[in-house]
Parts: C-alpha cells; structure tokens; sequence
C-alpha cells in the first residue's frame, strides 16, 4: 500500500498491517487509517498502470538491504552487454557470502516480467526510497549500479567542474536522468547514525554521482588524502549522522568499459567484476586495500593473468556470453564518502 508523505508528499511504501510511517527524507510522521480490504471481483482484460505502482518488496525492514540495479538497454543504438550479468552476480554475491536475506534483496533488470521491477526512472526512485526507509542503527544498506552514466551542465553552482553526474535509467530519452543531487537527496542525506551505506556504481562519468563530498586520492608518495569536493555554494551532502561509501568505476571526466577483457568469457562491467574478483581473492580486508586490488586489476586488463577462480567469478561461466571490448582499459576505480576516514579500516557489507 502507498500513501503520501504529509509534509513532502514523496510515496511511501506501508507495511502490512501498520497505521502510521516515518518518511526516510524528511522524518514526518504520516498517520494511516487502514480499512479491512473489500473482496471485489477482478478482470483478467484489465491491464495496470506500472506507473501507479512502486516496487514492493516482501521485507520492506531488516538489517541489511540492497537496491541492485542492471540496464542492458537492448535493442537500443546505445546496447551495453554485460549490465545484466553484473547485477546476478552482485546478487549472488551479497546472497551467498555476506547474509543478505533474498527478500531484502531487490533487483531491477529488463529480464523482469513485473513491470514495477523494470529499471524506469520511477522504480529506480521509488526503490530508493524503499531502501533507506525504516533505516535503523546497525544496518548495512547497498546500492549496485550497472549501466549509463553521463553527465549534465550544472546550474547550482555546486560542481567545482561545472558539471553534474547522472545515471540513465532505461526510459531515460523520455523521463530524463537521475542526477547526483536527487541521489544525494534520497539515500545519502537521510541515513540516520550507526547505518552504513556501501554503493557500487559501474558506470561513466560515476567519480561523484553519489555527490559524496569527499574523494579519496593517492599522493606522489603512495599515501591517500582527501579532496574536497564540497559544493562551491555551501550546501549540504553528507547524511544525518550515518556512513555512506561509494566506489565507482571511473573518475567523472572518464568512461568505463562493458568488456569481455576480464572474465574472459562473457561481458561484464571491468568494476564490478573487478569488485567481485577482489573479495574472493581475500583482498578486501580494508577499504584501502580493496581500492587498490580493483586498480591494479584495471591495470592489468590487457596482461594474460586471466579471471581467476571462485564460486561468484565462476557464475559469469553459466551466463550467456557476448564479447566486447579487449585489451587494456584506462579507468581508475574511485573511492568517495561523506566524512574522511582511515582507508585502513575494515570492509564489510
């Protein structure tokens, strides 16, 4: 069941048998008055509106979470390959190795036949919301991203290059794109304290889509500093007391790649597989030493090192293959957050 924010009007998702909802955005309190259900006879020729719909998953609570989403736009003149794979893979991944319960995994792709669960930009918003609500101290939140991004003239005067960062949905032509500022708005800036969020973004131009205000970067010396990247105009991006993390596939002024030159098998996003490879190769015991596995094996792309092995690197071997781009690959990984931290901490999802 929706009903409406009273303060900010944004639709949220009620839990089963609940009269009242605390809104993720702006902490109103919206009272329900729950009616029993009336049995109505339905017809099999009416067709809903997937627009009057958002996704609703089982477990709308719990302590850990995760929005995953994967767009191969096919059929279209700007076709990627390996979106899809990438996001059974994410899935599998935080499934099998790190507890995520199935129902608290929700997963947007073309491949779903619920319209609710395609990755428009409606649902893609709409899940977002559904995935920070009801947040509580101890819960670990993910966000996977695989598919366009792009970039757009920013009018705010909050980018230091003048431009924001933006992810495609797949009616993106039509509704437009979801742009950093709204992420920001919607799972950042409403984490409340002792909840962490993680987000994985395989995409161009993703440095700072998530307009974390701080990105980690390597000095001359190897050490890691923090750079600045608050908006010019002195508004806000970090969450309510909460942790938020991003990694990204690339800088914002560079592109990723949907290649076959990692897995060697089929196409997936160089960072997600990159992602993935690294925790199975035990890796990703700090955040640190995850981002530098995920650069080095960017580096070594165009090397004859192949995939390596492990139960979710070894699942791309089940899916359909497609080829793509091969040889070396120029992206660099990033790391970016709300509050600086040490890079030596631990990983965990």
């Amino acid at each position: 069941m929706l009903v409406d924010c009273v303060s900010c009007h944004t639709p949220l998702v009620l839990p089963p048998g609940a009269q009242s909802i605390r809104c993720a955005l702006c902490n109103a309190v919206t009272l329900v008055n729950v009616q029993p259900p009336s049995v109505a006879p339905t017809s099999r020729s009416s067709t809903p509106n997937p627009l009057q719909y958002s996704p609703q998953p089982p477990n709308p609570h719990g302590s850990k979470k995760a929005l995953i989403c994967g767009i191969n736009y096919k059929y279209s003149r700007y076709q990627l390959k390996g979106c899809i794979n990438d996001a059974k893979c994410m899935k599998y991944m935080l499934t099998t190795k790190f507890g995520f319960p199935e129902a608290s995994v929700l997963m947007l792709s073309e491949e779903q036949q619920n319209p609710t669960m395609r990755p428009t930009r409606y649902n893609i918003h709409m899940a977002m919301v559904w995935l920070v609500q009801g947040c509580q101290p101890g819960d670990s939140l993910v966000f996977h991203y695989s598919g366009h991004g792009s970039q757009q003239r920013d009018y705010a005067g909050e980018e230091q290059d003048g431009y924001d960062e933006t992810i495609c949905p797949i009616d993106f032509e039509t509704q437009g794109m979801i742009v950093d500022n709204e992420i920001n708005d919607t799972i950042v800036k409403p984490l409340p304290y002792g909840v962490r969020l993680n987000a994985i973004i395989d995409a161009c131009h993703s440095g700072t889509v998530l307009d974390l205000p701080y990105v980690c970067r390597f000095n001359s010396y190897g050490q890691f500093v923090w750079e600045d990247q608050r908006p010019m105009n002195g508004a806000w991006k970090g969450t309510s007391g909460g942790e938020a993390f991003s990694f990204s596939g690339c800088d914002d002024n560079q592109t990723s790649a949907d290649t076959s030159a990692l897995s060697r098998v089929t196409s997936t996003g160089a960072m997600t597989f990159c992602f993935i490879q690294a925790i199975e190769r035990g890796h990703a015991h700090t955040y640190g030493s995850l981002l530098v596995s995920m650069r080095n094996a960017i580096r070594e792309a165009g090397s004859t090192s192949g995939m390596g092995s492990g139960p979710i690197t070894s699942l791309l071997e089940m899916l359909v293959s497609g080829g793509s781009l091969t040889g070396g690959l120029t992206q660099e990984p990033q790391l970016s957050c709300a509050t600086p931290f040490d890079i030596n901490i631990p990983f965990y999802l």
